[in-house]
């Protein structure tokens, strides 16, 4: 998730190490005068510490060289999800590589919290343009300078990657996102079980909404669908975690800390789900070339992706996931300064949509 924060530092410490575990990671043998340049930190970013930084060296050949890369830390401080895991989410980077999809190639893993404090992985440093969650790309940035027939580029091109992410039915790879699940049934059937785990594990941090949210997740239980496709949910599947190149097209695909396997609703859902948190749940119209709902599930369609009818459900499930998230992120902004009443909007708007959504399953 991206938010603006207040997160913890990444300081010098970490730094000195990093210039000593990232030379066998990248430079050749025999490479001299290994430097890093100081930390950067972006805009955006919550769920774990991230900064970015350049690393120089002199190849045995005498030429100097670098590489823009990023440094993403799990976080120990502030935990958004039940079981963070920095290391599973660099694999599940590298098997997508495999399978040609735009993700950050992975320089190094170190999964040992002894070493940088917590576990880690360093990836290449993708460029291009992301759109803004806060505040709104609906709204505000680069996206509000495209023309019409631009934004509509962009959608289109991000919806194709999401296709491209459903397409893949690598068994091994499907195997790996599923894990060790000790629930059996379909794939919608176990997401719903671990989503009970997550819901009794944050509970105590529902304080916006939580009759609701118990209501919700009544109705996500007793209605689920029939249904027993298994293929990756990206679990966070929207443009605000695309880097787009200059001409529009997918650069990079980004956060995979909540991949799973599931039908593609989940993500379809979430995507829909997302685009009225960003723009209607703030009170803004959708910029022209920007489609609603029923033509994003249109183009989906058209583009290759395999959807049930079950949309309305997916929404809901979709949003009462983002109301967990958001309480939880609420009462860690106020734990590290933001004022209250500004860190309960985000929960309160996601609540919102869940109470919309409960009117249509």
């Amino acid at each position: 998730m991206a938010y603006t924060s207040a997160r913890g530092d990444v300081g010098a410490a970490v730094r000195d190490r990093l210039h000593t575990w990232l030379p066998a990671h990248i430079a050749p043998r025999g490479a001299t005068s290994f430097t890093i340049s100081e930390f950067t930190v972006p805009d955006a970013g919550y769920s774990g510490k991230t900064v970015f930084f350049t690393a120089s060296w002199t190849d045995p050949s005498g030429r100097r060289r670098s590489e823009e890369l990023v440094l993403r830390l799990q976080a120990d401080d502030h935990q958004l999800f039940v079981t963070p895991d920095a290391a599973r989410q660099a694999e599940v980077m590298e098997r997508l590589a495999g399978h040609g999809l735009p993700v950050p190639q992975i320089v190094g893993v170190e999964p040992d919290e002894q070493v940088f404090g917590a576990p880690c992985y360093v990836m290449t440093r993708v460029r291009g343009r992301v759109p803004s969650d806060v505040p709104s790309w609906h709204k505000r940035g680069w996206t509000t300078e495209l023309s019409a027939v631009q934004r509509e580029l962009l959608c289109d091109n991000a919806l194709r990657a999401l296709v491209a992410v459903h397409r893949i039915d690598d068994a091994e790879t499907i195997q790996y996102l599923r894990g060790h699940s000790e629930s059996s049934g379909t794939a919608l059937q176990r997401y719903l079980h671990d989503l009970v785990t997550w819901y009794e594990w944050c509970n105590s941090d529902l304080h916006v909404g939580a009759d609701t949210l118990a209501r919700a997740l009544r109705v996500i239980l007793d209605a689920a669908p029939d249904e027993d496709a298994e293929g990756i949910v990206w679990g966070d599947a929207r443009v605000g975690n695309m880097c787009f190149a200059d001409d529009l097209s997918v650069a990079a695909l980004f956060d995979w800390e909540a991949a799973t396997t599931g039908p593609p609703g989940i993500d379809m859902g979430w995507w829909l789900m997302f685009e009225r948190f960003l723009c209607e749940s703030l009170g803004f119209t959708r910029p022209a070339g920007v489609p609603d709902d029923s033509e994003f599930i249109r183009r989906y369609r058209d583009f290759g992706g395999v959807l049930g009818e079950e949309i309305a459900y997916y929404q809901l499930l979709a949003a009462f996931v983002l109301s967990l998230i958001n309480n939880r992120l609420a009462v860690l902004l106020v734990r590290d300064g933001l004022d209250p009443s500004v860190a309960r909007r985000y929960p309160e708007t996601a609540v919102d949509l869940v109470k919309r959504y409960l009117r249509q399953v």
